[in-house]
């Protein structure tokens, strides 16, 4: 009887129960994940729409099969930067070295991407059964018909990346709490989770295929690291070694973050800043030499191998100021083979870029911060002094994030995030959305203190309502009608398997969508060049021939005006209205003399001219 008295008494008041309690609240919550992220799959799920998400999964994939850092997303300015300093650095009287200067046909190194996403990728795709064939047994003509069809829902390898994102974003979630419940209390605590897990933009970028969520599990672990930095360094008792480990390791996530992505890298500026503010004056220099040293060696063998291939520290990304300029509008830059422009006008350019850029994020992106009206908590709560020292200046290495990530992100600004505003790898201000909603929670309860509750019963009540209110654009997209999952136009991975299919596994293919049919179709593929005669030809002739061209309603769905007859002879929609002209006077279609004569079905969903007239792999 004894025995049983003290099992009951364990159970209902000691450790027992407290344990208990706490087990359920972790199952309750791990449910509550589960059902949610299973319901947003079955309403709200996308196969892949951005070039940046295929391309890092074809990466990941040649990653995984043992091909090294190479990728068969081919962008003419790459070859041209490998084909430059491959013709420096080779022997040019020895023929063997100098017969595939782009190396297209032993594997073209990848210079657009860092590598920690896609290496991430990789040993999930060794781990999971990684499915990239899609059933081609229903007639191509049929599919083409009716692109979005019942029999083709998802595609395999783009749904279980989307469940990888979703497996970080808890872990982000995780983190934040503890982060807000380190910084304030574990009321704050459980409404930014709350409002994390609310929040409709983090569900679409989990199902993007973007490295946005890994970076946010970086972010976190920095800021976490960072508030580790402060406290002990406060500490009278603390030795050195404590703090400077905490310093390196503040640089190594910077530097981690950079390899993920690399506009992230500048936050190094802001971490030394927090640094600064932090400790004494003493220890000052020796920590921020330690994190600029942990920053350096995880980010400097990576600079020395991109300048190793192509003369640039960041590759074709070298580029991306210049980008989305008046001297390289869209994707001109990366279309073009031997890309020219002056100082002088490349530094105005850029000039009127930021300018320009910097409006548009003002008067848009800051007012939105994460995607919720809750920023505007935060941005009031700017006004409010806390107690706290070490809420002060983690508050002030927000604002110094909020600076810098401003100034390179209007820098920064290509045509991807014209091509997908809202979910692209250029949305850097994202980034900051947690510690965001964390300060606004925090001015929430503040506001709330201040007013007379009927009982102290109703403040969870008030902060749930708050925490609802502020989900209701992820809450209506589980209403009906529900959107398809296909990126349909221009990807849909069975049409693009098919037209893959024309050609054998080594070939190189030219198309408007190379990431697509790199990703989808498994195959090599050049961007489409800025002209079909010049360009075209000095990849087909000196780099590798092109044995098949395919061009999507990216490209057919353009302006017919201002982008296809404007554009010029040498333009690919004049190329594409004067075979039509050819084809529909009962000749082959394209030119005399092109390399390409066979016009293949799929018109007008596609248009693909093939080398061979049969297809090699049915054969």
């Amino acid at each position: 009887m004894f025995l049983l008295q003290n099992f009951i008494h364990f159970f209902e008041v000691g450790a027992g129960g407290r344990f208990f309690s706490r087990t359920v609240r972790l199952l309750t919550v791990a449910v509550a994940l589960i059902v949610l992220g299973v319901v947003y799959d079955l309403c709200a799920y996308k196969n892949f729409s951005t070039q940046e998400a295929m391309d890092s999964a074809q990466l990941a994939r040649n990653i995984s099969k043992g091909k090294g850092y190479t990728t068969m997303f081919i962008r003419p300015l790459s070859v041209h930067l490998v084909r430059e300093r491959t013709q420096r650095r080779a022997d040019l009287n020895n023929p063997e070295q100098t017969a595939d200067l782009a190396r297209l046909n032993t594997g073209h190194p990848d210079l657009a991407n860092p590598p920690v996403y896609p290496v991430v990728l990789a040993g999930l795709m060794k781990v999971l059964p990684f499915h990239f064939a899609v059933d081609l047994t229903h007639p191509f003509w049929s599919r083409l018909k009716n692109p979005v069809q019942r029999e083709f829902w998802r595609y395999q390898p783009d749904f279980l990346i989307a469940v990888f994102n979703q497996v970080l974003f808890v872990g982000v979630i995780v983190l934040a709490f503890k982060v807000a419940k380190r910084l304030f209390d574990r009321e704050v605590a459980w409404l930014s989770a709350l409002l994390l897990l609310g929040s409709e933009l983090f569900w679409r970028f989990t199902v993007s295929g973007l490295s946005t969520i890994f970076l946010l599990l970086i972010f976190l672990s920095l800021v976490w690291c960072l508030i580790r930095l402060e406290e002990v360094a406060q500490e009278t008792n603390a030795g050195r070694g404590r703090v400077i480990f905490w310093a390196i390791l503040g640089g190594v996530l910077v530097g981690l973050g950079g390899l993920t992505r690399y506009s992230f890298g500048w936050l190094i500026v802001p971490v030394i800043g927090f640094i600064w503010v932090s400790v004494a004056k003493p220890k000052r220099p020796g920590l921020a030499a330690a994190a600029l040293l942990g920053f350096g060696l995880l980010l400097g063998p990576w600079m020395a191998r991109n300048y190793v291939i192509s003369g640039l520290p960041f590759g074709t990304a070298t580029y991306s100021v210049v980008e989305g300029t008046p001297l390289f509008p869209e994707h001109t830059l990366e279309r073009a083979l031997d890309p020219r422009f002056s100082q002088w006008s490349a530094a105005n350019a850029v000039r009127r870029k930021w300018v320009a850029n910097t409006r548009q994020i003002v008067q848009n992106d800051l007012p939105r911060l994460g995607g919720t009206w809750v920023s505007a908590f935060f941005l009031t709560g700017l006004m409010i002094s806390f107690k706290k020292p070490t809420v002060r200046r983690v508050r002030y290495f927000l604002l110094g994030c909020v600076v810098m990530l401003t100034v390179v992100q209007a820098l920064g600004r290509t045509q991807l995030s014209e091509d997908s505003p809202d979910l692209n790898s250029e949305n850097l201000l994202v980034l900051l959305a947690p510690l965001v909603l964390m300060y606004g929670a925090s001015l929430f309860y503040l506001l709330l203190d201040q007013i007379a509750l009927p009982a102290p019963q109703f403040r969870p009540l008030v902060a749930g309502v708050f925490g609802i209110v502020a989900s209701l654009p992820l809450l209506l997209v589980f209403l009906p009608p529900r959107n398809a999952p296909i990126s349909y136009p221009p990807y849909y991975p069975p049409a693009i398997q098919q037209a893959v299919g024309w050609t054998k596994p080594d070939e190189l293919i030219m198309s408007d969508i190379p990431w697509a049919i790199a990703w989808y179709g498994q195959s090599q593929c050049a961007w489409l060049t800025l002209d079909c005669q010049g360009s075209f030809l000095a990849i087909n002739d000196e780099a590798k021939p092109i044995q098949a061209l395919y061009i999507s309603r990216l490209t057919l769905d353009s302006r017919f005006l201002a982008q296809m007859i404007r554009a010029g002879d040498k333009a690919w929609g004049q190329f594409i209205l004067n075979s039509l002209f050819r084809k529909s006077q009962g000749g082959p279609g394209p030119p005399a003399g092109f390399p390409l004569q066979f016009w293949q079905p799929g018109w007008p969903d596609q248009f693909l001219l093939t080398f061979r007239e049969h297809w090699p792999r049915s054969s």
